[in-house]
């Protein structure tokens, strides 16, 4: 099983991107996607999770009205629009999997066993 993320890089405070993760993972649809950061000296934290079925979404409080979760199942891609960037999103945002047999599974913050690497975003001021 294998992540990949992409799209991260340099943006002003009020800016947006968009980060991407391909998932090489069989069937797409049973694998709830989730993206988490991490800033320096700062724990790992859960910024935002899609269902396999791609219509169940959770975000931390902090992101929430800022960033939108979508996938696209045809193409094994989740997507994380970012917009209204603070300095403080500055992190590695790494995306990971887990298995589930429903594609309507109830979504977590933790228990996600398959990683990507991350990509690197930083929001000036």
């Amino acid at each position: 099983v294998q992540l990949q993320a992409s799209g991260g890089g340099l943006v002003q405070a009020g800016g947006s991107v968009r980060l991407s993760c391909v998932a090489s993972v069989r069937p797409f649809s049973h694998y709830p996607i989730a993206w988490f950061r991490q800033a320096p000296g700062e724990d790992r934290e859960f910024v935002a999770a899609i269902s396999g079925s791609g219509d169940i979404t959770k975000y931390a409080d902090s992101v929430k009205g800022r960033f939108t979760i979508s996938r696209d199942n045809s193409m094994n891609t989740v997507y994380l629009q970012m917009s209204s960037l603070k300095p403080e999103d500055t992190a590695v945002y790494s995306c990971a999997a887990r298995w589930t047999s429903s594609t309507r599974a109830t979504l977590t913050t933790s228990g996600y066993r398959y990683w990507g690497q991350g990509t690197q975003v930083t929001v000036s001021s």
